[in-house]
């Protein structure tokens, strides 16, 4: 007794997971882009934060937030400076 396939079964499982490689790509991209912007803008955020949370436990966060000015400030300067080929590598 032969078994038939049937294709059509078969073929929505392919699409499926196609579009769910396509989706992985996709957060994948995202993520890295993250990283980048964490990694960029990290110790600015983390002082934010720090601010905040200092504020809201009713202590002064005066400090933190002088510290997240500097930081914004030293990443703007950073965005500003060209990079050439001479100057690439440094202060990455």
């Amino acid at each position: 007794m032969k078994r038939i396939k049937n294709t059509s079964f078969v073929g929505k499982i392919r699409q499926r997971g196609q579009g769910m490689s396509e989706y992985l790509i996709i957060v994948a991209l995202i993520a890295v882009a993250a990283i980048g912007v964490v990694g960029f803008m990290g110790d600015t955020v983390s002082n934010q934060m720090a601010s905040m949370a200092m504020e809201i436990s009713g202590q002064d966060g005066g400090n933190a937030t002088k510290n997240a000015q500097t930081q914004a400030t030293a990443a703007e300067n950073k965005a500003k400076t060209g990079k050439t080929m001479a100057n690439f590598s440094s202060a990455n």
